[in-house]
């Protein structure tokens, strides 16, 4: 009963620095708005019209991203932490993002075998949203065909890394042959952006993502019992192949989609589960799910905030950030803990 109340007092106090954080981020930027003129965007209208572009065109849309991004990428980590029982799971073991940047990679590094003009009307916004989700579907499939295949869960891990490993040497041999500005243009891509969606994009993004959360949502009891193992899990009455299937499908559709729409983003995934596991203490997903969402979310919004540099004109890749600010925290949590809870 005191864990219930300490939990719900946390779970408040993280909604309560949530909506903290989302406010500053919004306020954040090259152009000072005041907090009252933000309130006043956000709850009705104000004066200044330019003002009301910024808030609801640019700023809304990234922190609303930021928020999609960091709890999407915090639930696949711990997903993909649970089902391989690996603490060095994260939501992109499986391939996903790496058949991501493969598709972008043949839009932008290889356009240039298809001449001038084309392969200017082949780089747009939408062809690198479309390949990367074409590219993480295909490894999806492949994933999944193999865990129908296969028995033993590590043999999926290893799979989808060999997966990771032959994408990533077809990515290296495209940006042998490309020139310095196709490459520049795939680096850029890598650096992740949370700043690139219009309302529309954004609308499709959630869809999407709202479909991998619920997925994650009615695998919690199967997730509970993989921690004591897979055969006590099949001992409880546990379909091993239907919740493994369910997990891989969540976690992709989630990791899928963020990278498609916003690059690929490390970190989050990895630390944000372990964060949460050191702080809550448990490992019941029904608390843990909510709280991965809710760090996840908050980590995502400050590390943005941190990447525009207040005062400044200048942005910092995302990626740099969430790894800078993050990784320090975690090593700290775990030598204060002396251990890794799992």
């Amino acid at each position: 009963m005191n864990h219930q109340k300490a939990y719900h007092f946390q779970f408040v106090l993280l909604m309560a620095i949530l909506v903290v954080c989302f406010f500053v981020n919004v306020s954040l930027g090259s152009v000072h708005i005041p907090f009252k003129s933000i309130f006043g965007s956000l709850f009705g209208s104000i004066d200044n019209n330019t003002w009301e572009v910024i808030i609801t065109d640019y700023r809304l849309p990234k922190a609303i991203t930021a928020v999609l991004v960091g709890s999407g990428l915090g639930i696949s980590g711990l997903l993909m932490q649970t089902l391989f029982r690996n603490p060095l799971a994260g939501p992109f073991v499986l391939g996903i993002t790496s058949g991501a940047s493969l598709g972008v990679a043949l839009v932008i590094l290889g356009s240039g075998l298809f001449g001038g003009f084309l392969a200017t009307a082949l780089i747009s916004k939408w062809s690198i949203v479309i390949a990367a989700s074409l590219g993480s579907f295909l490894v999806l499939l492949a994933v999944l065909a193999v865990s129908n295949q296969v028995r033993d869960t590590m043999a999926i891990l290893i799979i989808g890394l060999m997966f990771g490993s032959i994408t990533a040497a077809v990515v290296s041999v495209l940006s042998y042959f490309s020139s310095a500005e196709q490459l520049q243009q795939y680096i850029f891509w890598g650096f992740g952006s949370l700043s690139n969606l219009s309302w529309q994009e954004l609308l499709i993004f959630f869809g999407i993502y709202l479909v991998g959360i619920l997925l994650s949502v009615v695998s919690i009891k199967g997730l509970n019992s993989l921690l004591l193992g897979e055969n006590y899990a099949k001992s409880l009455g546990l379909n091993l192949k239907q919740s493994r299937v369910i997990i891989i499908l969540s976690t992709s559709l989630i990791a899928g989609t963020i990278t498609a729409f916003a690059g690929p983003i490390a970190f989050i995934g990895l630390a944000i589960p372990h964060l949460t596991r050191q702080i809550f203490k448990t490992s019941n997903h029904k608390v843990l799910l909510p709280a991965v969402f809710l760090y996840g979310a908050i980590v995502m919004l400050i590390c943005d905030s941190i990447a525009q540099l207040p005062g400044s004109d200048y942005t910092l890749p995302i990626n740099a950030i969430t790894a800078i600010v993050g990784a320090p925290v975690v090593i700290w949590l775990l030598v204060r803990q002396r251990k890794m809870m799992f």
